[in-house]
């Protein structure tokens, strides 16, 4: 194997792959990345998460940040909600669409300041999304584009006690964050962007740094954390509780073959904002013309566990496909999430789904899962 070869093979490693390993975690490849999918086991971590809390590396993920007086009609274009709403320290969700409609990612963009944004991409992405930000940041005047996400860590504390455990180790009050916004702060002395987004369907803080402090401040998370329950938490558990929360996930429910409209993303897209951006006219064609494709739940009403691939049939006729299922833990039973044609998506639809060559009943159920109570 030459070595330019082992080089292109090679897994990348977050600044916390030691501390994973000192934990024993069992560690995967996940877009490029070998991760932590799970430490004492994906039931255990998922109901940390939901009962106490749990933390995950998420330094994976990739950071732009997108600054000068350009800045947000350059973010306006590329992305189909209204970024022009964003006061300081807010953030919204939306997603990168080609000309066609289909999404090539979704991300968080937050405004720090005056002409002054980060953009949060998936980690399997980082590549193609800079690419794409590089391109049409071509001969606009007043910007300036800084792929920083080789300097950033970034961990998530999820769970209804992540208050509790984060609170002691910073002056900054969490309770004047509110869902969907940030604060600088000092954490464990760890200079951090404090963030309250989530991706569990529970309450909780992801905490932005400098790369080289990630292990500091993880390592004082799980102290602060212990007496309350805390666990590490890895991907496996992280995919459960977004499915039973009914998010997306990209490469899954979200694809270049699949619109935000399609997605059930509807509400991200501001087709009357006062900007043109990059799919508007197709979104808009197909909000007039109707959807191919809904995406909706499933529940199974025998034995059995879905995944994503696995066929959806309608008397007799397959009529789409799941994109993620398995075991919910919080639920005790299987649910996956798929695409059916609109006229099918009705919550109480009866189907069934092709598990290794059986056709097994089940039922289009209503999104999502799991909610929280507040």
């Amino acid at each position: 194997m030459s070595d330019t070869h082992a080089a292109a093979t090679e897994l990348k490693r977050t600044p916390l792959y030691e501390r994973h390993r000192a934990l024993g975690a069992r560690l995967v490849e996940f877009g490029g990345w070998e991760m932590p999918v799970q430490y004492t086991g994906i039931i255990e971590e998922h109901h940390a998460v939901r009962q106490r809390a749990g933390l995950f590396d998420v330094c994976h993920m990739g950071e732009f940040r997108v600054e000068g007086p350009g800045a947000l009609d350059f973010l306006q274009y590329l992305v189909p909600n209204d970024v022009s709403r964003l006061v300081e320290n807010q953030a919204l969700y939306t997603q990168i669409c080609l000309p066609n409609g289909g999404t090539l990612d979704d991300l968080i963009i937050y405004r720090l300041g005056d002409e002054r944004y980060m953009t949060v991409v998936n980690a399997g992405t980082i590549a193609k999304d800079w690419d794409w930000f590089s391109q049409h940041a071509a001969g606009r005047d007043g910007l300036t584009l800084t792929n920083v996400s080789d300097e950033m860590g970034l961990l998530a504390l999820q769970g209804p006690l992540a208050g509790a455990i984060l609170q002691p180790l910073t002056a900054t009050p969490l309770d004047a964050i509110a869902y969907y916004h940030c604060q600088p702060g000092s954490v464990a002395g760890i200079d951090c962007i404090i963030s309250r987004t989530g991706y569990t369907g529970e309450d909780g803080f992801e905490l932005y740094c400098g790369a080289a402090q990630a292990g500091a401040l993880w390592d004082a998370l799980l102290a602060a954390g212990q007496p309350h329950g805390l666990l590490p938490a890895g991907l496996g558990a992280r995919d459960t509780l977004r499915l039973e929360a009914g998010y997306c996930l990209y490469g899954h429910e979200l694809s270049e073959s699949t619109t935000p409209l399609e997605a059930g993303l509807g509400w991200t897209v501001k087709l009357n904002k006062d900007a043109d951006f990059i799919g508007k006219q197709a979104l808009a064609d197909q909000k007039r013309d109707g959807l191919r494709q809904k995406l909706v739940g499933v529940t199974l009403r025998e034995r059995g566990v879905p995944r994503g691939g696995y066929a959806i049939y309608l008397n007799g006729e397959r009529i789409g496909e799941l994109t993620s299922g398995t075991l919910c833990p919080t639920l005790e039973r299987p649910a996956a999430l798929g695409f059916v044609p609109p006229a099918h998506a009705a919550p109480g639809t009866e189907i069934a789904i092709e598990i290794r060559g059986k056709l097994v009943a089940a039922e289009i159920a209503p999104l999502p899962f799991y909610k929280r109570q507040k």
